[in-house]
């Protein structure tokens, strides 16, 4: 037992004597770290009073510069205001200068200005007094010298107006000549046609004068019956072995031409026969007049056209303009129009087609009042053609305005057809009456001493009176001459006009 307190009492000696060795290691351990704290926040203090003294210095350094710079940019911009303000006030004394300069013009053009009035009126009285006194020593008043003036100055009008004509002339023919000859040899040399025209048929031949009496039956009940289902009048005259057929319709005199034909044939003349014949006769004409449209557009290579405008170009079959035939005509048109389309790198089809069309208006002309140029042109719009082809047609005989190339093509193609030798002929009362009016038209100008129509009507040839001033008058005169036969005449082709002045000398030989 006493051993057992006496381990305890040990074991709680020693834990004693430990616990206090313990708390004095404790202590002192504490003392170290406190030492070391305050040496580590004495050296902290020291570092911060370091650096805060750094920042403070570079604070202020950096201020200071800042002040600087901010100081520097003042006075720049002190400097520039200073110089913009000298500036604004030296342009100030300019504008006060020129406001000065232009009130002081301003105050003379006024001056002047009164001055300019004063003499305005001066001048005005004075021309007054000179009209006055000039009709007083012309014994002519103001109206008749300005009448005189104006003429004049007319006449130097005239003289100028030649000149410039004469000039512009030879300019657009050394330009155009040449080119517009090889066009047009060329489309002439590749259309091959026959020189000799057909003519309208209009007389019948009979076997012989008693056949008249067949045709005009018992109390003329054969011939009224054939007038009245032909609508042809049917003339029976003197004429041995023949009687005339008279129309404006050419389709109805050619139906009125077969049916007689037959029924001289037949020998069966009563109105039953002349009505079955006349029937016959139609549809064999109605027949050809379509074939003849077709053939003409499936030779021109012409497409996709109106079947009614076919058809009216297939009664230009029986239509004749001074004995040519006016389909044959057209055809050979449209081959000139396309060829000189070719050469100009147009469209080609197109010019065939105007020209194949241009005349279609002489199909129904003796049906509608108007020149046929623009009845055609009115049919082709009805039957839906191209705008080209329409104002090709109305204008190839300058009935409507030249808008396209294609009107010109046209019109030169229509005329080359129509003066070709052969191509036309006409009556020698009508040849006589055209050669006439030439004449009186180019006799009708002033300064026109004599005029004859040469050339069988292709030429004019002019002699002018010596009154005439100079060579620009006579250019003149001829250019006028020239619109004139274009306004009243109608012929084929062209006409030239060749002015030639007259000069006369005359002397004695003693």
């Amino acid at each position: 037992m006493y051993l057992v307190l006496g381990v305890l009492l040990g074991i709680i000696g020693g834990t004693g004597a430990g616990m206090f060795i313990a708390k004095g290691v404790a202590a002192r351990k504490v003392a170290e770290a406190r030492s070391q704290a305050e040496n580590i926040v004495k050296e902290a203090r020291s570092s911060a009073e370091r650096d805060s003294k750094l920042l403070v210095s570079e604070a202020r350094d950096e201020a200071s510069k800042v002040r600087l710079e901010a100081e520097r940019d003042a006075k720049e911009r002190r400097v520039e205001l200073q110089r913009t303000e000298r500036l604004l006030e030296q342009k100030e004394e300019k504008l006060d200068r020129k406001l000065e300069k232009l009130q002081h013009r301003e105050d003379e053009m006024k001056m002047r200005q009164d001055d300019l009035e004063k003499k305005i009126q001066e001048a005005d009285e004075l021309c007054k007094r000179r009209v006055t006194d000039l009709e007083q020593i012309a014994q002519m008043t103001s109206d008749q010298a300005r009448a005189q003036l104006l003429h004049e100055v007319e006449d130097s009008a005239q003289h100028a107006i030649g000149l410039r004509l004469a000039e512009m002339e030879a300019q657009a023919q050394r330009d155009a000549n040449k080119k517009a000859r090889e066009i047009i040899v060329t489309a002439v040399q590749r259309c091959a046609v026959e020189k000799s025209s057909d003519v309208a048929v209009s007389t019948v031949s009979l076997p012989n004068d008693e056949m008249k009496g067949r045709i005009i039956g018992r109390e003329g009940r054969n011939i009224r019956a054939f007038e009245t289902a032909t609508g042809v009048d049917l003339i029976v005259d003197d004429t041995p072995e023949a009687v005339t057929l008279s129309c404006f319709d050419p389709v109805r005199r050619e139906i009125a031409r077969l049916s007689l034909e037959k029924l001289v044939v037949d020998g069966r003349i009563h109105p039953a026969r002349i009505e079955e014949l006349v029937a016959k006769a139609t549809a064999e004409v109605e027949e050809s007049i379509a074939d003849a449209g077709d053939q003409a557009l499936m030779e021109l290579g012409i497409k996709q056209m109106n079947p009614e405008l076919v058809r009216t170009i297939g009664q230009l079959r029986y239509r004749y303009s001074y004995g040519q035939n006016a389909l044959q005509h057209s055809m050979e048109v449209a081959y000139i129009s396309g060829m000189i389309a070719s050469e100009l790198g147009v469209n080609e089809e197109l010019a065939r087609r105007a020209g194949l069309l241009h005349d279609i208006g002489k199909a129904v002309d003796f049906k509608i009042e108007g020149p046929h140029a623009l009845i055609g042109a009115d049919l082709a719009k009805r039957y839906g053609e191209p705008a080209e082809v329409i104002n090709a047609i109305g204008s190839h005989h300058e009935d409507m305005e030249v808008k396209s190339i294609y009107d010109v093509i046209v019109a030169t193609a229509d005329a080359i057809s129509a003066a070709r030798p052969g191509a036309r002929r006409e009556s020698i009362d009508a040849y006589v009456k055209r050669l006439e009016k030439l004449e009186t038209v180019a006799n009708g100008f002033k300064g026109v001493s004599k005029a004859f129509a040469i050339q069988a009507g292709r030429e004019v040839r002019v002699l002018v009176a010596p009154s005439v001033p100079d060579e620009a008058s006579v250019a003149k005169l001829a250019y006028d001459i020239a619109r004139k036969i274009e306004e009243e005449l109608k012929y084929p082709g062209q006409i030239k006009v060749t002015a030639i002045k007259e000069i006369r000398a005359s002397d004695l030989a003693k």
